[in-house]
């Protein structure tokens, strides 16, 4: 006998008949496996990068067509590897994309590995290295120029400090950087004073970028391991961060102009603190993956 129920006022309950092979409803199971969380990584020279340096990591390609001669092998790559990938016109790359900027490629990726802030203090004192933090950076414009003269000049990582949640990296960033986010191990701070102490005293210097500083970038002996930092774009660096900075530098100029851009200005302390590897030790960044065996 089937049990009776009733309603919150007492009429039978009526019961809608199930449809054919529908499972009855029951509680969410949490052995059920979740949607894989993704990225998207947007922009010719961004794209190709993620290609270059972390293949396995791509799960769809979408691009226009007549952009494929300059995606070298990424397209046969993908079909060669069962990666879903689609010609699409612009309208529906500026849908994937959100935006219009993604000059005509988009990737969806699995997310990037950040390291934990132990992490990079073990990547500096090994490699006696050189990171670059930011300071409540919020513009991707500033952000990507800076990743991409970090990657030029040869910095081992960067550091983002903003508050919670954790800052991350935008696609217009990633597209600005120009593929230099794959050049440089990540990190990333809701704390960056805490962190920039816990550097320290591990023998990493921390020097500040600062408009009013006494000392002039000229006069700054390059040390290792250390990390530049720089500021907020009209705060500069707060007063937490100052007060861990072994050392204030700014930048001389006419005085016509208060400060610089901080992509500007954190691209000038590299190329002082950094010197050019020989011309021989220079690469292009990366080598195209083979063509692998198709998958089963």
């Amino acid at each position: 006998m089937s049990k009776d129920t009733r309603d919150r006022r007492g009429n039978p309950e009526r019961r809608r008949p199930m449809k054919a092979g529908q499972e009855p409803a029951r509680g969410a199971d949490p052995r059920r496996a979740q949607p894989e969380a993704t990225e998207i990584v947007y922009g010719l020279r961004a794209s190709l990068a993620v290609f270059r340096r972390r293949p396995a990591d791509i799960r769809r390609l979408a691009f226009a067509r007549e952009l494929r001669d300059e995606l070298d092998d990424l397209p046969e790559w993908a079909a060669d590897n069962r990666i879903d990938w689609r010609e699409l016109p612009g309208i529906e790359l500026d849908r994937l994309a959100q935006s219009s900027q993604h000059e005509g490629v988009v990737l969806t990726t699995a997310p990037r590995r950040w390291l934990k802030p132990k992490d990079l203090g073990n990547l500096l004192v090994e490699r006696s290295g050189v990171a670059i933090a930011l300071d409540r950076v919020r513009n991707p414009q500033n952000i990507g120029a800076v990743l991409r003269s970090a990657a030029f000049f040869g910095v081992d990582a960067a550091l983002l400090g903003a508050p919670a949640p954790d800052p991350g990296l935008s696609p217009f960033a990633l597209r600005v950087a120009e593929g230099g986010a794959e050049h440089v191990e990540l990190s990333r701070t809701t704390d960056l004073a805490q962190t920039l102490a816990s550097l320290r005293a591990r023998g990493v210097k921390i020097i500040g970028g600062d408009s009013h500083a006494d000392t002039s970038l000229g006069e700054l002996e390059p040390v290792r391991p250390c990390v530049l930092v720089f500021g907020h774009e009209r705060e500069g660096l707060g007063s937490r961060i100052r007060a861990e900075c072994d050392q204030l530098v700014e930048i001389k100029g006419t005085g016509a102009v208060e400060s610089l851009n901080v992509g500007v200005a954190a691209g000038i302390f590299m190329a002082r603190v950094i010197p050019r590897p020989p011309a021989a030790a220079r690469t292009s960044g990366g080598h195209l993956p083979a063509r692998a065996a198709r998958r089963p």
